[in-house]
């Protein structure tokens, strides 16, 4: 029975193949990992706003990446948010922005956030705003 296993181990860890990625093929891993998109901030307090007033929220990134950025999708977590963003492909380098305008209709605390899709972003970002209505 021993005999049996140790052949069976033996065939397993000689059909395995023992390869290593050249190192220009890590960085290129490591290259695609990281996020070509840099926020300004991802998360914005607006303190205290007046009710019935809709209030515009920008949230600006930069292009860090080597590659156009191209915003796919922007949607808001309620009806209570429109949303805009800068529809051109974003060059390396350049700025652009996701605009949230809140319609707050209602008095008290709140959170809402935005999500944002990219073609530079494996997972689409969340950015978030709050405050209290008066």
């Amino acid at each position: 029975m021993k005999t049996i296993k140790i052949t069976l181990c033996a065939a397993v860890l000689g059909l395995m193949s023992f390869t290593v990625l050249p190192a220009k093929s890590v960085a290129k891993i490591i290259e695609t990992a990281a996020s070509a998109v840099t926020w300004k901030s991802e998360s914005i307090d607006l303190g205290e706003i007046p009710q019935n007033k809709p209030k515009a929220i920008e949230f600006e990134f930069k292009n860090t990446g080597k590659t156009a950025v191209v915003i796919s999708e922007v949607k808001a977590s309620c009806g209570c948010t429109a949303t805009d963003y800068t529809k051109t492909p974003v060059k390396p380098g350049e700025t652009a922005k996701v605009t949230a305008t809140y319609n707050a209709a209602n008095k008290g605390a709140f959170t809402k956030t935005v999500t944002v899709t990219t073609n530079a972003e494996t997972a689409p970002k969340v950015l978030s705003f709050k405050g209290t209505v008066i």
